[in-house]
């Protein structure tokens, strides 16, 4: 049992960051499936504390609980919807791992995860079907952030196509349009939240390969706060940085600063990689970028 976990823990710690992705959605799933049997042991109803790790239709309630922005993203309660959002996630997360790094495959997960969550409150605030409702809804699930991804690689490479079985060779731009029309005509349903979440983690999407095709990432800011939150805890624990050939540490404004430099080289060989194919790739080119698939 106890190499299991290590090979677990090894596992994630070397893993890309789609690999993360699915270990902190399968990890949360399993600490809430545990936290629902304890409840109900104690006869406690457990989905009113998981309401505050959920998006609220309501802005107000929404404004004093304002991390379920984040949360909501990460939480399952039922299997079937952690199964089908984990398997879209991986198929699709591997498809757009060919194409971005994975700094923006976070970005699209997180950012379209939001895109989704605001357009549900705003759907639900707007339209007169969802207003006159007298109960408060809840959102939770991955499903916004990986329409996101499902949309961003399939306008970035329009051309891309997907063997299915019973159907043969299609686009990838097929399959999630068609997705978003069931979504469309499904936004009044018993699950409308939902879908409307769908809606908005897809326009995000659609959005984010609009700009991407321009030369404009719309993930660079998201990113860039999370290297601040990511640099101010690495600051709260000293530690000695390992450097090669007896020189002196990095300072934390060379280590940002060779990181960075080290994503442009990576994003120029991603451009690369998209013009001419990855035959047009140097062998160090080819290594960086299986180098940097295994971060």
């Amino acid at each position: 049992m106890d190499n299991f976990f290590i090979r677990i823990k090894q596992s994630f710690a070397e893993g890309n960051i789609l690999t993360k992705l699915i270990y902190i959605n399968v990890g949360i799933f399993l600490l809430v499936r545990l936290s629902i049997v304890c409840f109900q042991l104690f006869e406690i109803e457990p989905m009113a504390f998981f309401s505050y790790l959920q998006v609220p239709s309501s802005f107000v309630l929404f404004f004093h609980r304002p991390w379920t922005l984040l949360t909501y993203m990460f939480l399952h309660t039922d299997f079937l919807h952690l199964l089908f959002n984990m398997l879209w996630l991986y198929w699709f997360g591997r498809i757009a791992m060919e194409f971005f790094n994975g700094r923006r495959l976070a970005g699209i997960y997180i950012s379209g995860g939001i895109a989704g969550a605001l357009t549900y409150m705003l759907a639900y605030n707007l339209f007169p079907y969802f207003r006159n409702r007298e109960t408060v809804a809840f959102l939770m699930g991955a499903s916004a952030s990986v329409m996101a991804i499902v949309f961003a690689v399939s306008l970035y490479r329009k051309d891309y196509e997907l063997q299915l079985m019973f159907i043969g060779r299609i686009r990838l731009l097929y399959l999630a349009f068609f997705a978003f029309i069931i979504d469309f005509l499904s936004i009044t349903s018993d699950n409308a939240g939902g879908h409307i979440a769908h809606i908005g983690g897809a326009l995000w999407g659609m959005l984010f390969a609009f700009r991407i095709r321009q030369g404009k990432d719309l993930t660079v800011y998201l990113n860039r706060l999370i290297d601040r939150i990511v640099d101010i805890r690495k600051r709260r624990r000293p530690r000695m940085k390992v450097t090669r050939g007896g020189r002196r540490p990095e300072t934390d404004q060379e280590y940002r600063a060779r990181k960075q430099a080290e994503s442009q080289a990576l994003d120029a060989i991603l451009d690369k990689l998209k013009r001419s194919g990855y035959e047009s790739l140097s062998s160090e080119e080819k290594k960086t970028l299986f180098d940097a698939s295994k971060k």
